[in-house]
């Protein structure tokens, strides 16, 4: 039995290639990752730009009665260059006229008489945006790595960028195994449940923007496993299994993976829950073998394959932590593995959730997130600072 740091270390070192890439329209490329750095061809601003309504003038003469030369509007570039006591009407993102070094507020003036105004302030700020503040030409401002989000699309279509080129989607086959399971819309019989693994398994793939492939149940029987997943290896990049993995007398999905050549790069992790997990590399090839238990599948899913799915596609993923104030005390009464256990977020504290085993499925379902319990610590004070995972 390994550790979860060394089974991370494990999973993350066994990528050693990227997938290839392909360029997509801009508004396809919502959550997909980068493959190329991108540099801006512009200056940003292009020019000196108004940070508002209001008069452009010179400085030194904010304090005159100043003569109104033009109004310049956003698109429009002045005709007129600023001399002394005289200023122009400038709108908000419009170019700034030669001559004029700040920007009084359109609400800090007045007019005195047709075409003339003064400044009914006390001091100004420049107000005024200078040429190539935000980005010089020949700036990197997107890194290759990155995930797609909304904002990213306002930089590449600031820098005339139509069509990013992005990592290739991998193919991520879902197995479930027992001769226990039913599909959801089968209503089960006596010893029998719905498969909500697969499910749960198919959300978080396509929360990451990865298409999912099912495969369906693998019944528990060394030939129609093998067949199953020997198919799925075929046609997949990775492979998540769920049930099978423990120590019953059906559990032979460790065998079944080394016969077809797996090499299994480990079996458990001291974690709680999610112990009996096993990974293992085919060639170009990476198979999850998790627990059957909902939790504990969701767990090692976010935990382990998630880093790796996201490392094939060019991402290197570090999950965000929010380091928040745990709002009671919390106990458990082992601690020789470490735990990961659901919580919630209320009046900016943490609070565990009511959380019956690997097996109490609803235990996620109002989860914020989930913190970690460290080896050999049994207890958790109120108050004290704990890192929490969202979900």
């Amino acid at each position: 039995m390994i550790t979860f740091e060394e089974a991370l270390t494990i999973v993350q070192n066994a990528v050693f290639y990227e997938v290839n890439s392909e360029n997509v329209p801009l508004d396809k490329s919502l959550n997909r990752v980068l493959a190329q750095d991108v540099f801006s061809d512009i200056n940003l601003p292009p020019f000196n730009k108004s940070a508002m309504d209001g008069y452009a003038c010179r400085e030194e003469d904010i304090f005159e009665e100043l003569e109104v030369l033009e109004v310049i509007s956003a698109g429009k570039p002045p005709s007129k260059i600023v001399g002394p006591k005289q200023c122009a009407k400038i709108m908000t993102g419009a170019m700034m006229p030669e001559g004029a070094d700040c920007v009084l507020k359109v609400e800090e003036t007045e007019e005195v008489s047709e075409g003339f105004i003064r400044f009914t302030g006390k001091q100004t700020k420049s107000n005024f945006v200078e040429f190539a503040h935000d980005v010089k030409e020949g700036d990197l401002v997107l890194k290759k790595g990155t995930i797609i989000k909304p904002q990213h699309f306002a930089v590449a279509a600031t820098v005339g960028l139509t069509e990013p080129r992005v990592f290739k989607k991998i193919r991520v086959g879902v197995i479930s195994t027992g001769d226990e399971l039913v599909e959801p819309q089968d209503k089960p019989k006596l010893s029998q449940i719905r498969n909500s693994n697969a499910y749960q398994l198919i959300g978080q793939l396509l929360k990451m923007n990865v298409t999912p492939y099912y495969f369906g149940i693998a019944r528990d029987n060394e030939e129609s496993t093998s067949r199953i997943i020997s198919k799925a290896m075929n046609e997949s990049d990775v492979i998540l299994l769920s049930g099978g993995v423990s120590m019953g007398d059906f559990d032979f999905i460790p065998k079944i993976l080394n016969q077809l050549g797996v090499d299994i790069k480990f079996k458990t992790i001291a974690i709680q829950p999610g112990k009996p997990t096993v990974f293992g590399v085919l060639k170009d090839k990476f198979v999850f073998g998790l627990p059957g238990n909902p939790v504990s599948s969701f767990n090692i899913f976010e935990l382990l394959a998630k880093p790796l799915i996201y490392r094939l596609m060019g991402h290197s993923y570090e999950p965000a932590l929010i380091r928040i104030p745990m709002g009671m005390d919390y106990t458990r009464k082992k601690s020789s593995r470490k735990s990961f256990i659901p919580i919630k977020v209320e009046d900016a504290k943490v609070w565990p959730i009511d959380y019956h085993g690997s097996a109490h499925i609803n235990a996620l379902s109002d989860a914020f997130g989930i913190i970690s319990i460290p080896v050999g610590i049994s207890e958790l004070k109120e108050g004290e600072l704990v890192d929490v995972r969202q979900l």
